[in-house]
Protein backbone atom coordinates (compact mmCIF):
# COMPACT_ATOMS: atom_id res chain seq x y z
CA UNK A 1 0.00 0.00 0.00
CA UNK A 2 1.54 3.34 -1.00
CA UNK A 3 1.73 6.41 1.27
CA UNK A 4 1.59 9.70 -0.61
CA UNK A 5 2.02 12.17 2.30
CA UNK A 6 5.81 12.66 1.61
CA UNK A 7 6.52 15.17 -1.12
CA UNK A 8 9.76 14.80 -3.04
CA UNK A 9 11.93 17.94 -3.09
CA UNK A 10 14.62 18.92 -5.53
CA UNK A 11 17.97 19.20 -3.67
CA UNK A 12 20.13 21.77 -5.46
CA UNK A 13 23.18 21.49 -3.17
CA UNK A 14 23.95 18.08 -1.63
CA UNK A 15 24.65 18.02 2.09
CA UNK A 16 28.09 16.53 1.35
CA UNK A 17 28.93 19.63 -0.68
CA UNK A 18 27.70 21.94 2.07
CA UNK A 19 29.69 20.08 4.71
CA UNK A 20 32.76 20.01 2.48
CA UNK A 21 32.49 23.75 1.78
CA UNK A 22 32.10 24.42 5.50
CA UNK A 23 35.11 22.30 6.39
CA UNK A 24 37.08 23.84 3.52
CA UNK A 25 36.26 27.37 4.69
CA UNK A 26 37.40 26.53 8.23
CA UNK A 27 40.59 24.87 6.97
CA UNK A 28 41.40 27.75 4.60
CA UNK A 29 40.80 30.45 7.23
CA UNK A 30 42.70 28.53 9.90
CA UNK A 31 45.59 27.78 7.54
CA UNK A 32 45.73 31.38 6.35
CA UNK A 33 45.76 32.79 9.88
CA UNK A 34 48.22 30.12 11.02
CA UNK A 35 50.49 30.85 8.05
CA UNK A 36 50.44 34.64 8.48
CA UNK A 37 51.01 34.46 12.24
CA UNK A 38 53.55 31.64 11.88
CA UNK A 39 55.54 33.41 9.17
CA UNK A 40 55.56 36.62 11.22
CA UNK A 41 56.67 34.79 14.37
CA UNK A 42 59.36 32.89 12.47
CA UNK A 43 60.64 36.08 10.87
CA UNK A 44 60.65 37.94 14.17
CA UNK A 45 62.36 35.02 15.90
CA UNK A 46 65.10 34.76 13.29
CA UNK A 47 65.70 38.53 13.37
CA UNK A 48 65.72 38.43 17.18
CA UNK A 49 68.24 35.58 17.18
CA UNK A 50 70.41 37.45 14.68
CA UNK A 51 70.25 40.61 16.78
CA UNK A 52 71.10 38.68 19.94
CA UNK A 53 74.05 37.13 18.18
CA UNK A 54 75.33 40.42 16.77
CA UNK A 55 74.93 42.03 20.20
CA UNK A 56 77.11 39.26 21.64
CA UNK A 57 79.53 39.68 18.75
CA UNK A 58 79.78 43.39 19.52
CA UNK A 59 80.69 42.56 23.10
CA UNK A 60 83.42 40.25 21.82
CA UNK A 61 84.66 42.89 19.38
CA UNK A 62 84.77 45.47 22.17
CA UNK A 63 86.86 43.12 24.30
CA UNK A 64 89.32 42.61 21.44
CA UNK A 65 89.47 46.38 20.86
CA UNK A 66 89.98 47.15 24.55
CA UNK A 67 92.50 44.32 24.86
CA UNK A 68 94.64 46.00 22.20
CA UNK A 69 94.31 49.33 24.00
CA UNK A 70 95.23 47.62 27.27
CA UNK A 71 98.32 46.10 25.66
CA UNK A 72 99.48 49.54 24.54
CA UNK A 73 98.79 50.86 28.03
CA UNK A 74 100.92 48.10 29.56
CA UNK A 75 103.75 48.63 27.07
CA UNK A 76 103.91 52.37 27.71
CA UNK A 77 103.54 51.99 31.47
CA UNK A 78 106.29 49.37 31.69
CA UNK A 79 108.62 51.46 29.53
CA UNK A 80 108.05 54.45 31.82
CA UNK A 81 109.35 52.36 34.71
CA UNK A 82 112.57 51.27 32.94
CA UNK A 83 115.75 52.29 34.76
CA UNK A 84 117.62 53.26 31.60
CA UNK A 85 114.92 55.82 30.78
CA UNK A 86 114.79 57.24 34.32
CA UNK A 87 118.57 57.52 34.43
CA UNK A 88 118.68 59.20 31.01
CA UNK A 89 116.17 61.84 32.11
CA UNK A 90 117.93 62.40 35.44
CA UNK A 91 121.24 62.83 33.66
CA UNK A 92 119.72 65.18 31.11
CA UNK A 93 121.03 63.06 28.23
CA UNK A 94 118.00 61.43 26.64
CA UNK A 95 120.05 60.30 23.63
CA UNK A 96 121.62 57.56 25.71
CA UNK A 97 118.16 55.92 25.83
CA UNK A 98 117.40 56.51 22.15
CA UNK A 99 118.58 53.17 20.81
CA UNK A 100 116.70 51.21 23.46
CA UNK A 101 113.52 53.24 22.90
CA UNK A 102 113.67 52.62 19.16
CA UNK A 103 114.07 48.89 19.81
CA UNK A 104 111.07 48.93 22.16
CA UNK A 105 108.97 50.76 19.55
CA UNK A 106 109.85 48.23 16.86
CA UNK A 107 109.55 45.21 19.14
CA UNK A 108 106.17 46.30 20.53
CA UNK A 109 104.97 47.31 17.05
CA UNK A 110 104.12 50.86 18.02
CA UNK A 111 103.66 53.63 15.48
CA UNK A 112 104.49 56.34 18.02
CA UNK A 113 106.75 56.35 21.07
CA UNK A 114 107.74 59.82 22.31
CA UNK A 115 109.39 61.24 25.46
CA UNK A 116 108.62 64.70 26.88
CA UNK A 117 109.87 66.53 29.92
CA UNK A 118 107.69 67.16 32.95
CA UNK A 119 106.01 70.14 31.23
CA UNK A 120 105.13 68.27 28.02
CA UNK A 121 107.97 69.56 25.82
CA UNK A 122 109.16 66.85 23.41
CA UNK A 123 112.63 65.48 24.14
CA UNK A 124 112.78 62.54 21.73
CA UNK A 125 110.63 60.97 19.01
CA UNK A 126 111.53 57.42 18.05
CA UNK A 127 109.91 57.79 14.61
CA UNK A 128 111.33 61.25 13.92
CA UNK A 129 114.37 61.86 16.18
CA UNK A 130 115.34 65.09 14.43
CA UNK A 131 112.17 66.87 15.48
CA UNK A 132 111.94 67.82 19.15
CA UNK A 133 111.41 70.81 21.40
CA UNK A 134 107.75 71.39 20.50
CA UNK A 135 105.13 71.45 23.23
CA UNK A 136 102.62 68.58 23.56
CA UNK A 137 100.87 69.60 26.77
CA UNK A 138 97.73 70.38 24.72
CA UNK A 139 97.50 66.69 23.88
CA UNK A 140 94.54 65.26 25.80
CA UNK A 141 96.45 62.26 27.17
CA UNK A 142 99.57 64.26 28.04
CA UNK A 143 97.32 66.78 29.75
CA UNK A 144 95.58 63.99 31.68
CA UNK A 145 98.92 62.62 32.89
CA UNK A 146 100.07 66.08 33.95
CA UNK A 147 96.84 66.48 35.90
CA UNK A 148 96.58 63.02 37.45
CA UNK A 149 100.22 61.86 37.56
CA UNK A 150 99.11 58.37 36.55
CA UNK A 151 99.03 56.31 33.34
CA UNK A 152 96.05 56.77 31.02
CA UNK A 153 94.96 55.12 27.79
CA UNK A 154 92.27 55.98 25.31
CA UNK A 155 91.35 56.26 21.68
CA UNK A 156 92.47 59.64 20.37
CA UNK A 157 92.04 61.74 17.27
CA UNK A 158 95.47 63.01 16.18
CA UNK A 159 95.62 65.94 13.79
CA UNK A 160 97.53 65.77 10.52
CA UNK A 161 100.15 68.21 11.85
CA UNK A 162 100.81 66.11 14.93
CA UNK A 163 101.01 62.98 12.79
CA UNK A 164 103.56 64.62 10.50
CA UNK A 165 105.62 65.55 13.56
CA UNK A 166 105.70 61.92 14.59
CA UNK A 167 106.19 60.59 11.06
CA UNK A 168 105.17 61.82 7.60
CA UNK A 169 104.19 58.25 6.75
CA UNK A 170 101.55 58.30 9.48
CA UNK A 171 100.00 61.44 7.98
CA UNK A 172 99.84 59.72 4.61
CA UNK A 173 98.15 56.66 6.16
CA UNK A 174 95.59 58.85 7.90
CA UNK A 175 94.55 60.75 4.77
CA UNK A 176 91.23 59.67 3.21
CA UNK A 177 89.32 61.03 0.26
CA UNK A 178 85.60 60.56 0.96
CA UNK A 179 83.99 57.85 -1.15
CA UNK A 180 80.30 58.33 -1.87
CA UNK A 181 78.23 55.83 0.06
CA UNK A 182 74.47 55.19 -0.19
CA UNK A 183 72.49 56.69 2.73
CA UNK A 184 75.45 58.78 3.94
CA UNK A 185 74.86 62.08 5.71
CA UNK A 186 75.56 65.38 4.00
CA UNK A 187 78.97 66.91 4.81
CA UNK A 188 80.76 69.90 3.35
CA UNK A 189 84.14 68.23 3.82
CA UNK A 190 85.43 65.92 1.10
CA UNK A 191 88.46 64.47 2.89
CA UNK A 192 89.78 63.41 6.28
CA UNK A 193 93.34 64.25 7.33
CA UNK A 194 93.30 63.42 11.04
CA UNK A 195 94.06 59.94 12.28
CA UNK A 196 92.50 57.71 14.92
CA UNK A 197 94.98 56.19 17.34
CA UNK A 198 95.00 53.76 20.25
CA UNK A 199 97.17 55.80 22.56
CA UNK A 200 98.58 55.59 26.08
CA UNK A 201 100.63 57.98 28.19
CA UNK A 202 102.39 57.46 31.49
CA UNK A 203 104.36 59.61 33.92
CA UNK A 204 108.09 58.97 34.31
CA UNK A 205 108.96 59.26 38.00
CA UNK A 206 112.35 59.45 39.64
CA UNK A 207 113.34 57.26 42.53
CA UNK A 208 111.56 59.65 44.95
CA UNK A 209 108.34 59.50 42.83
CA UNK A 210 108.82 62.98 41.46
CA UNK A 211 107.59 63.67 37.93
CA UNK A 212 110.56 64.04 35.60
CA UNK A 213 108.92 63.32 32.23
CA UNK A 214 106.10 61.76 30.23
CA UNK A 215 106.12 58.96 27.70
CA UNK A 216 103.32 58.41 25.23
CA UNK A 217 102.91 55.85 22.51
CA UNK A 218 100.26 54.45 20.27
CA UNK A 219 99.14 52.58 17.20
CA UNK A 220 97.47 54.41 14.33
CA UNK A 221 94.18 52.66 13.44
CA UNK A 222 93.84 54.33 10.04
CA UNK A 223 94.57 51.67 7.40
CA UNK A 224 95.60 49.25 10.17
CA UNK A 225 93.44 46.15 9.79
CA UNK A 226 94.87 44.03 12.58
CA UNK A 227 92.01 44.59 15.03
CA UNK A 228 89.13 44.26 12.54
CA UNK A 229 90.65 41.13 11.02
CA UNK A 230 91.23 39.70 14.49
CA UNK A 231 87.54 40.30 15.23
CA UNK A 232 86.52 38.60 11.99
CA UNK A 233 88.82 35.67 12.66
CA UNK A 234 87.91 35.25 16.34
CA UNK A 235 84.22 36.09 16.33
CA UNK A 236 83.15 35.04 12.84
CA UNK A 237 85.90 32.46 12.18
CA UNK A 238 86.36 33.81 8.63
CA UNK A 239 83.18 32.03 7.51
CA UNK A 240 82.15 32.85 3.94
CA UNK A 241 78.56 32.66 2.63
CA UNK A 242 78.07 32.58 -1.14
CA UNK A 243 81.43 34.23 -1.69
CA UNK A 244 80.87 36.94 0.92
CA UNK A 245 82.23 37.26 4.44
CA UNK A 246 79.48 36.26 6.86
CA UNK A 247 80.74 38.73 9.45
CA UNK A 248 82.49 42.07 9.17
CA UNK A 249 83.99 44.64 11.54
CA UNK A 250 84.78 48.32 11.17
CA UNK A 251 86.36 51.15 13.14
CA UNK A 252 84.99 54.60 12.23
CA UNK A 253 86.63 57.96 12.78
CA UNK A 254 83.50 60.05 13.15
CA UNK A 255 81.57 58.56 10.19
CA UNK A 256 84.56 57.50 8.04
CA UNK A 257 85.66 53.89 7.75
CA UNK A 258 89.36 54.05 8.61
CA UNK A 259 89.78 50.33 9.35
CA UNK A 260 87.41 47.72 7.98
CA UNK A 261 87.04 44.36 6.29
CA UNK A 262 83.76 45.35 4.63
CA UNK A 263 84.28 45.02 0.88
CA UNK A 264 83.19 47.44 -1.82
CA UNK A 265 81.80 46.46 -5.21
CA UNK A 266 85.33 45.89 -6.51
CA UNK A 267 86.15 43.50 -3.69
CA UNK A 268 88.55 45.87 -1.91
CA UNK A 269 88.30 47.11 1.66
CA UNK A 270 85.76 49.91 1.79
CA UNK A 271 88.02 52.41 3.62
CA UNK A 272 86.95 55.98 3.03
CA UNK A 273 83.28 55.05 2.78
CA UNK A 274 80.90 56.44 5.35
CA UNK A 275 78.24 55.32 7.80
CA UNK A 276 74.54 55.65 7.03
CA UNK A 277 73.00 58.87 8.32
CA UNK A 278 70.42 57.20 10.58
CA UNK A 279 73.13 55.10 12.22
CA UNK A 280 75.40 58.13 12.68
CA UNK A 281 72.63 60.21 14.23
CA UNK A 282 71.78 57.58 16.81
CA UNK A 283 75.29 56.44 17.70
CA UNK A 284 77.37 59.62 17.47
CA UNK A 285 74.85 62.39 18.04
CA UNK A 286 72.64 60.62 20.58
CA UNK A 287 75.29 58.32 22.03
CA UNK A 288 73.06 55.24 21.83
CA UNK A 289 74.05 51.82 20.48
CA UNK A 290 72.43 50.69 17.24
CA UNK A 291 71.24 47.08 17.07
CA UNK A 292 69.35 46.25 13.93
CA UNK A 293 69.23 46.18 10.20
CA UNK A 294 71.46 48.63 8.34
CA UNK A 295 72.77 49.16 4.82
CA UNK A 296 76.55 48.75 4.81
CA UNK A 297 78.27 49.99 1.61
CA UNK A 298 76.69 47.47 -0.79
CA UNK A 299 74.76 44.96 1.33
CA UNK A 300 72.18 44.77 4.09
CA UNK A 301 73.56 43.53 7.40
CA UNK A 302 72.21 42.74 10.85
CA UNK A 303 74.44 45.21 12.63
CA UNK A 304 75.59 46.47 15.99
CA UNK A 305 77.23 49.86 16.43
CA UNK A 306 78.44 51.54 19.59
CA UNK A 307 80.26 54.83 20.27
CA UNK A 308 84.03 55.07 20.71
CA UNK A 309 84.92 57.75 23.28
CA UNK A 310 88.15 59.58 24.02
CA UNK A 311 89.72 60.15 27.43
CA UNK A 312 87.28 63.03 28.03
CA UNK A 313 84.29 60.79 27.24
CA UNK A 314 83.61 62.61 23.99
CA UNK A 315 82.32 60.44 21.12
CA UNK A 316 84.92 60.42 18.37
CA UNK A 317 84.08 57.29 16.41
CA UNK A 318 82.12 54.05 16.09
CA UNK A 319 82.89 50.37 16.59
CA UNK A 320 80.83 48.15 14.30
CA UNK A 321 80.19 44.46 13.74
CA UNK A 322 77.67 43.02 11.32
CA UNK A 323 76.34 39.72 10.06
CA UNK A 324 75.35 39.36 6.43
CA UNK A 325 71.55 39.56 6.32
CA UNK A 326 71.33 37.40 3.22
CA UNK A 327 72.19 34.28 5.20
CA UNK A 328 69.38 34.86 7.68
CA UNK A 329 67.01 35.89 4.90
CA UNK A 330 67.75 32.59 3.14
CA UNK A 331 67.32 30.67 6.41
CA UNK A 332 64.05 32.49 6.98
CA UNK A 333 62.90 31.69 3.44
CA UNK A 334 63.75 28.01 3.80
CA UNK A 335 62.03 27.75 7.17
CA UNK A 336 58.98 29.57 5.83
CA UNK A 337 58.84 27.24 2.80
CA UNK A 338 59.04 24.20 5.09
CA UNK A 339 56.48 25.75 7.45
CA UNK A 340 54.09 26.54 4.60
CA UNK A 341 54.61 23.06 3.14
CA UNK A 342 53.75 21.49 6.50
CA UNK A 343 50.76 23.81 6.82
CA UNK A 344 49.64 22.94 3.29
CA UNK A 345 50.02 19.23 3.96
CA UNK A 346 48.08 19.65 7.19
CA UNK A 347 45.38 21.50 5.27
CA UNK A 348 45.26 18.76 2.62
CA UNK A 349 45.03 16.07 5.30
CA UNK A 350 42.30 18.06 7.03
CA UNK A 351 40.45 18.49 3.75
CA UNK A 352 40.76 14.77 3.02
CA UNK A 353 39.44 13.90 6.47
CA UNK A 354 36.71 16.49 6.05
CA UNK A 355 35.77 14.94 2.71
CA UNK A 356 35.63 11.45 4.20
CA UNK A 357 33.59 12.65 7.19
CA UNK A 358 31.20 14.61 4.99
CA UNK A 359 30.84 11.63 2.65
CA UNK A 360 30.11 9.36 5.59
CA UNK A 361 27.52 11.75 7.00
CA UNK A 362 25.93 12.39 3.61
CA UNK A 363 25.97 8.65 2.87
CA UNK A 364 24.02 7.98 6.05
CA UNK A 365 21.60 10.78 5.17
CA UNK A 366 21.17 9.39 1.63
CA UNK A 367 20.38 5.96 3.07
CA UNK A 368 17.76 7.53 5.32
CA UNK A 369 16.29 9.45 2.37
CA UNK A 370 16.22 6.29 0.22
CA UNK A 371 14.62 4.29 3.04
CA UNK A 372 11.98 7.00 3.59
CA UNK A 373 11.10 6.83 -0.11
CA UNK A 374 10.76 3.06 0.12
CA UNK A 375 8.42 3.50 3.08
CA UNK A 376 6.50 6.15 1.13
CA UNK A 377 6.00 3.60 -1.66
CA UNK A 378 4.63 1.06 0.79
CA UNK A 379 7.72 -1.02 1.55
CA UNK A 380 7.32 -0.99 5.31
CA UNK A 381 9.90 -3.75 5.80
CA UNK A 382 12.66 -1.26 4.96
CA UNK A 383 15.38 -0.99 7.62
CA UNK A 384 18.38 1.35 7.89
CA UNK A 385 21.61 0.14 9.52
CA UNK A 386 23.86 2.99 10.72
CA UNK A 387 26.44 2.10 13.37
CA UNK A 388 28.17 5.41 13.80
CA UNK A 389 27.22 5.71 17.50
CA UNK A 390 26.05 9.28 17.11
CA UNK A 391 22.90 11.26 16.32
CA UNK A 392 22.66 9.67 12.88
CA UNK A 393 22.62 6.24 14.48
CA UNK A 394 19.85 7.40 16.84
CA UNK A 395 17.97 8.85 13.86
CA UNK A 396 18.26 5.52 12.02
CA UNK A 397 16.95 3.66 15.10
CA UNK A 398 14.05 6.11 15.34
CA UNK A 399 13.35 5.62 11.64
CA UNK A 400 13.32 1.85 12.05
CA UNK A 401 10.94 2.18 15.02
CA UNK A 402 8.70 4.42 12.93
CA UNK A 403 8.72 1.94 10.04
CA UNK A 404 7.88 -0.93 12.43
CA UNK A 405 5.05 1.11 13.97
CA UNK A 406 3.70 1.94 10.52
CA UNK A 407 3.88 -1.71 9.53
CA UNK A 408 1.99 -2.82 12.65
CA UNK A 409 -0.67 -0.17 12.12
CA UNK A 410 -0.91 -1.12 8.46
CA UNK A 411 -1.37 -4.77 9.38
CA UNK A 412 -4.06 -3.86 11.94
CA UNK A 413 -5.78 -1.72 9.33
CA UNK A 414 -5.66 -4.55 6.82
CA UNK A 415 -7.07 -6.97 9.41
CA UNK A 416 -9.83 -4.53 10.32
CA UNK A 417 -10.63 -3.95 6.65
CA UNK A 418 -10.64 -7.69 6.00
CA UNK A 419 -13.09 -8.22 8.87
CA UNK A 420 -15.31 -5.45 7.59
CA UNK A 421 -15.24 -6.91 4.09
CA UNK A 422 -16.07 -10.38 5.40
CA UNK A 423 -18.89 -8.93 7.49
CA UNK A 424 -20.16 -7.02 4.49
CA UNK A 425 -20.02 -10.16 2.35
CA UNK A 426 -21.83 -12.11 5.07
CA UNK A 427 -24.47 -9.44 5.32
CA UNK A 428 -24.77 -9.38 1.55
CA UNK A 429 -25.28 -13.14 1.48
CA UNK A 430 -27.82 -12.88 4.27
CA UNK A 431 -29.54 -10.08 2.44
CA UNK A 432 -29.60 -12.08 -0.76
CA UNK A 433 -30.95 -15.09 1.11
CA UNK A 434 -33.51 -12.92 2.84
CA UNK A 435 -34.52 -11.46 -0.49
CA UNK A 436 -34.91 -14.90 -2.00
CA UNK A 437 -36.88 -16.14 1.01
CA UNK A 438 -39.01 -13.01 1.07
CA UNK A 439 -39.65 -13.33 -2.61
CA UNK A 440 -40.67 -16.96 -2.28
CA UNK A 441 -42.84 -16.32 0.79
CA UNK A 442 -44.28 -13.08 -0.50
CA UNK A 443 -46.24 -14.66 -3.37
CA UNK A 444 -48.22 -17.23 -1.31
CA UNK A 445 -48.50 -14.70 1.50
CA UNK A 446 -50.16 -12.24 -0.83
CA UNK A 447 -52.61 -14.94 -1.77
CA UNK A 448 -53.36 -15.60 1.90
CA UNK A 449 -53.86 -11.87 2.52
CA UNK A 450 -56.11 -11.50 -0.53
CA UNK A 451 -58.27 -14.53 0.20
CA UNK A 452 -58.50 -13.69 3.88
CA UNK A 453 -59.81 -10.25 3.00
CA UNK A 454 -62.35 -11.80 0.61
CA UNK A 455 -63.51 -14.19 3.29
CA UNK A 456 -63.74 -11.37 5.77
CA UNK A 457 -65.84 -9.29 3.40
CA UNK A 458 -68.28 -12.19 2.70
CA UNK A 459 -68.90 -13.01 6.33
CA UNK A 460 -71.79 -11.51 8.15
CA UNK A 461 -71.28 -9.62 11.34
CA UNK A 462 -72.62 -12.44 13.51
CA UNK A 463 -70.43 -15.08 12.06
CA UNK A 464 -68.37 -16.69 14.83
CA UNK A 465 -65.41 -17.27 12.46
CA UNK A 466 -65.05 -13.59 11.61
CA UNK A 467 -62.67 -12.93 14.55
CA UNK A 468 -60.45 -15.77 13.50
CA UNK A 469 -60.33 -14.47 9.97
CA UNK A 470 -59.37 -10.98 11.27
CA UNK A 471 -56.48 -12.50 13.18
CA UNK A 472 -55.39 -14.25 10.00
CA UNK A 473 -55.53 -10.91 8.14
CA UNK A 474 -53.63 -9.14 10.93
CA UNK A 475 -50.87 -11.76 11.07
CA UNK A 476 -50.71 -11.89 7.29
CA UNK A 477 -50.18 -8.11 7.16
CA UNK A 478 -47.51 -8.45 9.84
CA UNK A 479 -45.74 -11.07 7.75
CA UNK A 480 -46.02 -8.73 4.78
CA UNK A 481 -44.29 -5.94 6.75
CA UNK A 482 -41.54 -8.36 7.80
CA UNK A 483 -40.99 -9.46 4.22
CA UNK A 484 -40.95 -5.80 3.09
CA UNK A 485 -38.28 -5.13 5.71
CA UNK A 486 -36.22 -8.06 4.45
CA UNK A 487 -36.51 -6.75 0.91
CA UNK A 488 -35.45 -3.28 2.06
CA UNK A 489 -32.43 -4.82 3.87
CA UNK A 490 -31.32 -6.66 0.75
CA UNK A 491 -31.44 -3.52 -1.42
CA UNK A 492 -28.32 -1.22 -2.01
CA UNK A 493 -28.33 1.94 0.14
CA UNK A 494 -26.25 5.09 0.23
CA UNK A 495 -23.57 4.76 2.92
CA UNK A 496 -24.09 6.69 6.13
CA UNK A 497 -20.73 8.05 7.38
CA UNK A 498 -19.89 8.39 11.06
CA UNK A 499 -16.65 8.51 13.10
CA UNK A 500 -15.20 5.18 14.17
CA UNK A 501 -12.15 4.18 16.25
CA UNK A 502 -9.93 1.92 14.17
Amino acid sequence: MGLNFIKKRDITIPIATKLMLGFLLIVVITSAVFSVVGVQLIGDRIVSEAQDRVRTDLNSAREIYLHNLSNIYDKVRRTAERFFLIDALLSGNIKQAADELIKIKERERLDVLTITDKTGKVLFRTSNPKLFGDDQNYDELVGAVLERIEPVASTSIVSADDLRKESPLLAERAYFKFIHTPKERVRKETEETAGMMLKAAAPILDYQNNLIGIIYGGVLLSRNFEIVDKIKQTVFQNVVYEGKDIGTATIFLDDIRVSTNVKNEDGFRAIGTRAAEDVYNQVVKEGKPWIGRAFVVTEWYITAYEPIRNVNNKIIGILYVGILEQKYADIKSRIIVVFLAITLMGALVSMTLSYLISRKISGSVRRLVSASREVAHGNLDTKVEIRSKDELSELADSFNLMASALKKRDEKLKEFTKKKIMESERLAIIGQLAADVAHEINNPLQGIVAYSHLLLERMSGEDSKKESIKKIVTQANRCTDIIRGLLDFSRQRKPHKKPSNV
